[in-house]
Protein backbone atom coordinates (compact mmCIF):
# COMPACT_ATOMS: atom_id res chain seq x y z
CA UNK A 1 0.00 0.00 0.00
CA UNK A 2 1.32 3.47 -1.06
CA UNK A 3 1.87 5.61 2.07
CA UNK A 4 -0.93 8.15 0.72
CA UNK A 5 -2.93 4.79 0.83
CA UNK A 6 -2.13 4.34 4.90
CA UNK A 7 -2.40 7.71 5.57
CA UNK A 8 -5.99 7.82 4.19
CA UNK A 9 -6.97 4.26 5.73
CA UNK A 10 -5.68 5.62 8.98
CA UNK A 11 -7.42 9.31 9.00
CA UNK A 12 -10.82 7.20 8.32
CA UNK A 13 -10.36 4.76 11.25
CA UNK A 14 -9.73 8.16 13.49
CA UNK A 15 -12.69 9.95 11.89
CA UNK A 16 -14.99 6.67 12.36
CA UNK A 17 -13.83 6.17 15.90
CA UNK A 18 -14.33 9.63 17.13
CA UNK A 19 -17.52 9.77 15.17
CA UNK A 20 -18.69 6.71 17.81
CA UNK A 21 -17.44 7.84 20.71
CA UNK A 22 -19.48 11.13 20.20
CA UNK A 23 -22.49 9.60 19.11
CA UNK A 24 -22.21 5.92 20.90
CA UNK A 25 -25.82 4.42 21.57
CA UNK A 26 -28.28 5.56 24.23
CA UNK A 27 -25.07 8.52 25.53
CA UNK A 28 -28.15 10.26 27.30
CA UNK A 29 -28.37 7.29 29.32
CA UNK A 30 -24.81 7.21 30.60
CA UNK A 31 -24.26 11.36 30.54
CA UNK A 32 -26.99 13.17 32.16
CA UNK A 33 -25.39 16.09 30.60
CA UNK A 34 -27.15 14.89 27.37
CA UNK A 35 -30.43 14.13 28.90
CA UNK A 36 -31.58 17.46 30.52
CA UNK A 37 -33.83 18.00 33.58
CA UNK A 38 -34.23 21.16 33.92
CA UNK A 39 -34.24 24.71 32.46
CA UNK A 40 -30.77 25.54 33.47
CA UNK A 41 -29.12 22.18 32.12
CA UNK A 42 -31.43 22.56 28.59
CA UNK A 43 -30.26 26.15 28.16
CA UNK A 44 -26.63 24.54 28.46
CA UNK A 45 -27.01 21.21 26.40
CA UNK A 46 -28.41 23.67 23.33
CA UNK A 47 -25.51 25.60 24.20
CA UNK A 48 -23.36 22.40 23.76
CA UNK A 49 -25.23 21.67 20.47
CA UNK A 50 -24.78 24.53 18.68
CA UNK A 51 -20.98 24.41 19.58
CA UNK A 52 -21.19 20.91 18.15
CA UNK A 53 -23.21 22.16 15.14
CA UNK A 54 -20.33 24.32 14.56
CA UNK A 55 -17.58 22.38 14.96
CA UNK A 56 -18.37 19.31 12.94
CA UNK A 57 -19.06 22.11 9.72
CA UNK A 58 -15.35 23.10 10.77
CA UNK A 59 -14.34 19.54 10.62
CA UNK A 60 -16.25 18.75 7.34
CA UNK A 61 -15.17 21.81 5.74
CA UNK A 62 -11.29 21.06 6.30
CA UNK A 63 -11.39 17.27 5.30
CA UNK A 64 -13.44 18.30 2.02
CA UNK A 65 -10.57 20.49 1.08
CA UNK A 66 -7.92 17.97 2.56
CA UNK A 67 -9.31 15.43 -0.05
CA UNK A 68 -9.50 17.48 -2.73
CA UNK A 69 -6.12 18.47 -2.44
CA UNK A 70 -5.45 14.91 -2.21
CA UNK A 71 -7.42 14.29 -5.54
CA UNK A 72 -5.96 17.49 -7.25
CA UNK A 73 -2.64 17.20 -6.81
CA UNK A 74 -1.86 13.77 -6.14
CA UNK A 75 1.50 12.28 -7.69
CA UNK A 76 1.35 11.05 -11.40
CA UNK A 77 3.67 9.98 -13.71
CA UNK A 78 3.21 12.51 -15.98
CA UNK A 79 3.74 15.51 -13.75
CA UNK A 80 6.86 13.66 -11.48
CA UNK A 81 9.13 16.45 -12.43
CA UNK A 82 6.34 19.15 -11.80
CA UNK A 83 7.96 21.70 -9.79
CA UNK A 84 5.29 24.41 -8.76
CA UNK A 85 6.03 28.76 -9.43
CA UNK A 86 6.74 30.61 -7.23
CA UNK A 87 3.95 33.23 -6.45
CA UNK A 88 2.99 35.87 -4.17
CA UNK A 89 0.09 35.98 -1.53
CA UNK A 90 -3.50 36.01 -2.46
CA UNK A 91 -4.96 39.02 -0.85
CA UNK A 92 -8.34 37.29 -1.47
CA UNK A 93 -7.56 34.05 0.23
CA UNK A 94 -5.97 35.46 2.72
CA UNK A 95 -8.44 37.48 4.10
CA UNK A 96 -11.23 34.76 3.76
CA UNK A 97 -9.28 32.55 6.15
CA UNK A 98 -8.76 35.11 8.11
CA UNK A 99 -12.61 36.08 8.13
CA UNK A 100 -13.56 32.33 8.90
CA UNK A 101 -12.33 31.93 12.01
CA UNK A 102 -13.44 35.63 13.53
CA UNK A 103 -17.02 34.40 12.35
CA UNK A 104 -17.07 31.64 14.51
CA UNK A 105 -15.66 32.26 17.12
CA UNK A 106 -18.58 35.66 17.37
CA UNK A 107 -20.92 32.44 16.69
CA UNK A 108 -19.24 31.36 19.69
CA UNK A 109 -19.40 33.74 21.61
CA UNK A 110 -22.76 35.35 21.50
CA UNK A 111 -24.90 32.78 22.57
CA UNK A 112 -22.79 31.99 25.30
CA UNK A 113 -22.48 34.72 26.38
CA UNK A 114 -26.31 35.68 26.33
CA UNK A 115 -26.64 32.17 28.39
CA UNK A 116 -24.14 32.93 31.02
CA UNK A 117 -25.85 36.49 31.58
CA UNK A 118 -29.30 34.63 31.31
CA UNK A 119 -28.25 32.03 34.39
CA UNK A 120 -27.09 34.17 36.74
CA UNK A 121 -30.22 34.31 38.76
CA UNK A 122 -33.62 32.66 38.36
CA UNK A 123 -36.13 34.00 36.30
CA UNK A 124 -39.14 35.73 37.61
CA UNK A 125 -42.44 34.20 37.87
CA UNK A 126 -43.81 35.85 34.41
CA UNK A 127 -40.79 34.77 32.67
CA UNK A 128 -39.94 31.25 33.37
CA UNK A 129 -39.93 29.22 30.11
CA UNK A 130 -38.58 25.60 29.12
CA UNK A 131 -39.47 23.96 32.66
CA UNK A 132 -42.89 21.76 33.70
CA UNK A 133 -43.68 23.76 36.78
CA UNK A 134 -45.43 21.26 39.24
CA UNK A 135 -48.07 21.61 40.64
CA UNK A 136 -48.16 24.12 44.27
CA UNK A 137 -44.91 24.85 43.28
CA UNK A 138 -43.36 28.55 44.47
CA UNK A 139 -41.89 30.56 42.24
CA UNK A 140 -39.34 31.95 45.01
CA UNK A 141 -36.56 30.17 44.95
CA UNK A 142 -35.16 27.96 48.37
CA UNK A 143 -32.18 28.78 49.85
CA UNK A 144 -30.07 26.27 50.58
CA UNK A 145 -26.29 26.21 52.15
CA UNK A 146 -24.15 23.86 50.49
CA UNK A 147 -20.60 23.63 52.14
CA UNK A 148 -18.00 20.87 50.83
CA UNK A 149 -15.90 18.91 53.76
CA UNK A 150 -13.27 16.34 53.14
CA UNK A 151 -15.11 14.63 51.98
CA UNK A 152 -18.70 15.00 52.29
CA UNK A 153 -21.11 17.17 50.78
CA UNK A 154 -23.33 19.46 54.18
CA UNK A 155 -26.56 21.26 53.23
CA UNK A 156 -28.11 23.64 55.38
CA UNK A 157 -31.84 24.66 55.31
CA UNK A 158 -32.18 28.42 57.01
CA UNK A 159 -35.67 28.70 56.49
CA UNK A 160 -36.48 24.84 57.08
CA UNK A 161 -34.18 24.24 59.88
CA UNK A 162 -33.15 21.30 59.14
CA UNK A 163 -29.22 19.81 57.51
CA UNK A 164 -28.80 16.86 55.86
CA UNK A 165 -25.22 15.16 54.51
CA UNK A 166 -24.68 13.95 51.56
CA UNK A 167 -28.14 14.32 49.95
CA UNK A 168 -30.51 16.96 49.14
CA UNK A 169 -34.21 17.32 48.91
CA UNK A 170 -35.66 19.91 46.49
CA UNK A 171 -38.92 20.77 45.79
CA UNK A 172 -39.87 19.46 41.66
CA UNK A 173 -40.52 22.76 39.48
CA UNK A 174 -38.94 25.59 41.94
CA UNK A 175 -36.16 27.15 41.55
CA UNK A 176 -33.17 26.37 43.94
CA UNK A 177 -30.35 29.20 45.36
CA UNK A 178 -27.14 27.12 46.51
CA UNK A 179 -24.90 29.00 48.41
CA UNK A 180 -21.89 27.76 47.98
CA UNK A 181 -18.70 28.07 50.37
CA UNK A 182 -15.98 24.94 51.56
CA UNK A 183 -14.52 24.44 54.94
CA UNK A 184 -11.81 22.39 53.38
CA UNK A 185 -9.95 22.85 49.60
CA UNK A 186 -11.57 24.09 47.11
CA UNK A 187 -14.28 21.88 45.66
CA UNK A 188 -16.70 22.24 42.53
CA UNK A 189 -20.00 20.99 43.08
CA UNK A 190 -22.07 19.48 40.12
CA UNK A 191 -25.50 18.11 39.39
CA UNK A 192 -24.86 16.96 35.31
CA UNK A 193 -28.32 16.52 34.71
CA UNK A 194 -29.78 19.61 36.58
CA UNK A 195 -27.30 22.35 35.39
CA UNK A 196 -23.57 23.25 35.25
CA UNK A 197 -20.69 23.30 37.85
CA UNK A 198 -20.16 25.82 40.18
CA UNK A 199 -16.75 26.22 42.99
CA UNK A 200 -16.73 25.79 46.62
CA UNK A 201 -14.19 28.25 48.19
CA UNK A 202 -12.86 28.64 51.42
CA UNK A 203 -14.14 32.30 52.43
CA UNK A 204 -16.10 32.71 49.41
CA UNK A 205 -19.81 32.66 49.05
CA UNK A 206 -20.63 31.94 45.35
CA UNK A 207 -24.06 31.41 44.29
CA UNK A 208 -25.85 28.18 41.51
CA UNK A 209 -29.89 27.79 40.87
CA UNK A 210 -30.90 24.70 39.85
CA UNK A 211 -34.43 23.68 38.80
CA UNK A 212 -36.17 20.22 38.10
CA UNK A 213 -38.74 20.11 35.85
CA UNK A 214 -40.14 16.72 37.66
CA UNK A 215 -40.07 14.28 40.64
CA UNK A 216 -36.78 12.03 40.37
CA UNK A 217 -33.46 11.43 41.61
CA UNK A 218 -30.39 12.94 40.22
CA UNK A 219 -27.06 12.33 41.19
CA UNK A 220 -24.74 14.86 41.92
CA UNK A 221 -20.84 14.50 42.92
CA UNK A 222 -17.48 16.52 43.18
CA UNK A 223 -15.94 17.55 40.34
CA UNK A 224 -12.67 18.66 41.55
CA UNK A 225 -10.19 16.23 42.79
CA UNK A 226 -9.44 17.31 46.57
CA UNK A 227 -8.11 14.45 48.02
CA UNK A 228 -7.88 10.46 49.36
CA UNK A 229 -11.26 10.80 49.85
CA UNK A 230 -13.17 12.21 46.30
CA UNK A 231 -13.98 9.01 44.43
CA UNK A 232 -16.72 8.71 47.00
CA UNK A 233 -17.72 12.14 47.19
CA UNK A 234 -21.04 11.98 45.67
CA UNK A 235 -24.87 12.91 46.66
CA UNK A 236 -28.14 12.50 45.88
CA UNK A 237 -30.78 15.36 44.45
CA UNK A 238 -34.34 13.77 45.18
CA UNK A 239 -36.43 16.17 43.52
CA UNK A 240 -39.92 15.90 45.41
CA UNK A 241 -43.35 17.43 44.74
CA UNK A 242 -44.23 20.51 46.80
CA UNK A 243 -46.39 18.47 49.02
CA UNK A 244 -43.97 15.97 49.60
CA UNK A 245 -41.38 17.93 50.16
CA UNK A 246 -43.31 20.09 53.18
CA UNK A 247 -43.90 16.47 54.83
CA UNK A 248 -40.47 15.75 54.34
CA UNK A 249 -39.20 18.60 56.27
CA UNK A 250 -41.91 18.24 59.13
CA UNK A 251 -40.80 14.52 59.55
CA UNK A 252 -36.89 15.43 59.79
CA UNK A 253 -37.87 18.34 62.46
CA UNK A 254 -39.77 15.62 64.29
CA UNK A 255 -37.61 12.31 64.19
CA UNK A 256 -34.23 13.56 63.59
CA UNK A 257 -32.00 14.20 66.31
CA UNK A 258 -30.56 18.15 66.76
CA UNK A 259 -27.16 19.30 65.23
CA UNK A 260 -24.76 19.32 67.98
CA UNK A 261 -21.53 20.36 68.88
CA UNK A 262 -20.10 17.13 68.37
CA UNK A 263 -21.71 15.95 65.49
CA UNK A 264 -20.89 19.12 63.96
CA UNK A 265 -17.12 18.52 64.75
CA UNK A 266 -17.33 14.91 63.37
CA UNK A 267 -19.06 16.66 59.81
CA UNK A 268 -15.40 18.94 59.75
CA UNK A 269 -13.42 15.72 60.40
CA UNK A 270 -11.66 14.34 57.45
CA UNK A 271 -13.40 11.35 56.04
CA UNK A 272 -16.46 9.73 54.39
CA UNK A 273 -19.59 9.30 55.78
CA UNK A 274 -23.06 7.72 54.92
CA UNK A 275 -26.28 10.04 54.50
CA UNK A 276 -26.99 11.91 58.03
CA UNK A 277 -29.73 14.28 58.63
CA UNK A 278 -29.89 16.94 61.58
CA UNK A 279 -33.42 19.61 63.05
CA UNK A 280 -31.44 22.29 64.04
CA UNK A 281 -32.57 24.85 66.63
CA UNK A 282 -34.38 27.32 64.85
CA UNK A 283 -35.32 28.39 61.38
CA UNK A 284 -32.83 31.14 60.38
Amino acid sequence: MKPSGRRLRSLLLVVGLSMFALTGCNSAKYMPVLSPQGPVARSEYYLIIWSFALMLVVVLGVFVIYFYMLVKYRARPENKDYVPPEIEGNSRWETIWTLIPVIIVIALAIPTVAVTYKLVKPPKADAATGSTATAGASSNPIVIDVISERWKWVFKYPAQGIETVNYVNIPAGQPVDFELTSDGPMNTFWVPALGGMEFNMPGHDLKLWLEADHAGTYQGRSAQYSGRGFAAMTFDVNAQSPAAFTKWVQTIKQTKPPLTKQADKQLSTPGNVGKMAFSTAEPQ
